[in-house]
């Protein structure tokens, strides 16, 4: 069967026992993230003697038993491709996805497992190396697996600094916390943050809020699995992580970040796409109602949704209403999809082409040559596959490439 071909704009690598271990110099190796096997044969990531995360939890894809009642142990038992890149690409050639943007699991979605660690030498090591993994596991293919650089957002210059640097070594984004006021840092709009968004767009990477980039500790409260179940905590936390994001966006929206740094990208990520119409109406009626741009000339004649429409993307994956019915509204150039492998919600093997085929049933082909290439190819700059990538997966470019 002969494929279109699509980008993933967001999955995550099961990172392997030695991702730290193996990268920090000989005096922190006993103080970074590490993997140890429990009596009943369960791998779990440790930092400081703490438990922080299990390995199966976050790599279900393809297990049958899925994130509740049961997970895969670990290594033995996850997806080859969750770990090892080279059987990465082998998924990706099954499924036809031509390149795959790569985010973390261990450190949170925006490094802010790290503050831990409360010393501020060993909270940098741990971001470059897992940063320098990022390159190393890429290079099995640089033109598809796409490194985004974590940042130690706790330290502004030595942000900067990592950006450069991981830009130099070919990755294709920046990735951020989107409240960084939860950890006592100040708001998005604070000028604090501004070499930061200097650098980036220096850079030309895209600035990414990965849902869960805050603050996790009552996502899974325990009172709420004593009174709902494992299940439908689950449940309630996906829905409640994705329309944080959408409060992040407004808070993006209304920061007077965009218009000082109007080449500046952003991207909401793994939040889904069927909250933004709303969101930016909410934003337009108050920011008139308000009279913002009265009060910040900045802003000019822009209203939020503008600047959206500007410099925001956002990625959806098992949606099948919004994007059929929804994406006029949102603008079909700052729409991408992605499949969140191998995560809990993630789309497996041929659900993945189920759920974009009927996402975007409706759609036009320029629409859906949109959301499936264009837009990530120019946002991520990816290199097209050769005649001999297209032979060797039996696929084609969609329509009109």
């Amino acid at each position: 069967m002969t494929h279109e071909l699509f980008i993933d704009v967001d999955t995550h690598i099961t990172e392997p026992p030695d991702t730290w271990t193996a990268r920090v110099p000989a005096k922190f190796a006993d103080q970074v993230p590490y993997v140890e096997r429990n009596k009943d044969g369960r791998d779990y990531w440790y930092l400081k003697g703490q438990r922080i995360s299990s390995v199966g939890l976050s790599a279900v894809a393809g297990f049958d038993g899925g994130p509740f009642p049961d997970s895969p142990k670990g290594f033995d038992d996850v997806h080859p491709a969750s770990w090892k890149a080279e059987e990465r690409l082998r998924y990706m050639d099954s499924v036809g996805i031509w390149a795959q943007v790569l985010y973390p699991n261990v450190a949170g979605f925006g490094s802010q497992v790290f503050l831990r660690l409360e010393d501020p030498d060993l909270m940098l090591t741990c971001v470059e190396a897992y940063n320098n993994f990022q390159t190393d596991w890429a290079s099995a293919d640089s033109r598809r697996l796409l490194p985004i650089a974590a940042t130690p957002f706790w330290d502004v210059e030595a942000s900067a600094r990592e950006i450069r640097r991981c830009a130099e070594q070919g990755h294709k984004g920046v990735l951020f916390t989107g409240e960084p006021q939860v950890f006592g840092l100040p708001y998005l709009g604070d000028e604090h943050w501004d070499p930061i968004w200097a650098t980036a767009q220096e850079c030309d990477l895209p600035i990414s809020f990965h849902i869960g980039s805050g603050d996790m500790s009552t996502i899974f409260d325990k009172r709420r699995v004593a009174a709902h179940g494992s299940g439908a905590t689950y449940a309630r936390s996906t829905v409640a992580l994705t329309l944080g994001n959408g409060d992040q966006v407004a808070d993006l929206l209304l920061s007077g970040v965009l218009p000082r740094f109007p080449d500046l990208q952003f991207v909401s990520v793994e939040s889904g796409i069927g909250w933004v119409p709303f969101v930016l109406e909410a934003c337009d009626y108050a920011f008139v109602d308000g009279q913002v741009a009265k009060q910040r000339p900045v802003y000019g004649d822009m209203l939020p949704s503008d600047l959206f429409r500007r410099q925001v993307y956002v990625c959806y994956w098992f949606e099948q209403h919004a994007p059929n019915d929804l994406i006029e509204r949102i603008g079909a150039d700052r729409v991408l999809f992605e499949t969140d492998f191998p995560h809990p919600t993630s789309l497996y093997a041929d659900e993945a082409r189920r759920r974009l085929d009927g996402g975007l049933a409706t759609q036009p082909a320029e629409v859906k040559r949109m959301v499936m290439w264009d837009n990530a190819q120019a946002l991520y700059k990816v290199a097209e596959p050769t005649a001999a990538d297209l032979e060797r997966m039996g696929a084609v470019l969609p329509a009109g490439v």
